[in-house]
């Protein structure tokens, strides 16, 4: 014979819990990394060296302050690399303490005039 229900159990729900699914442990499978494959076609890219960093920049006259980490001198060609932009350039114009020069050292800080705007912490690279 059935056992007949009380009032409180009538009532009450009584739910089943279901057993927990175990998490996947360090011995299961792993997952492998997808490496895009490089295309056959090289591309010919110049050889750039790390001169400098634009510490400040002068939006009304153009000129960016650079502290050197590798000599540069006038004539040279460099390139500009900072968030989206990017452009290349031949240096024009240096000065140091509104003293025009032609070749600056590692360590100096230096104005050189940009032909585009430029922002703080864009790299300088020597062509």
């Amino acid at each position: 014979m059935p056992k007949k229900k009380t009032k409180t159990q009538s009532k009450r729900r009584i739910s089943k819990k279901k057993p927990k699914k175990k998490k996947a442990t360090s011995t299961s499978k792993k997952k492998k990394k997808v490496t895009k494959k490089k295309s056959s076609k090289k591309a010919v890219k110049k050889k750039e060296k790390l001169v400098g960093r634009i510490t400040h920049y002068y939006g009304k006259i153009k000129v960016a302050v650079v502290k050197l980490k590798a000599p540069l001198s006038v004539g040279d060609k460099i390139k500009i690399k900072g968030g989206e932009k990017e452009f290349e350039q031949t240096v024009k114009s240096m000065e140091i303490d509104h003293k025009k020069i032609k070749r600056a050292t590692k360590g100096k800080a230096i104005g050189l005039k940009l032909t585009k705007k430029a922002r703080e912490g864009y790299r300088v690279y020597k062509l």
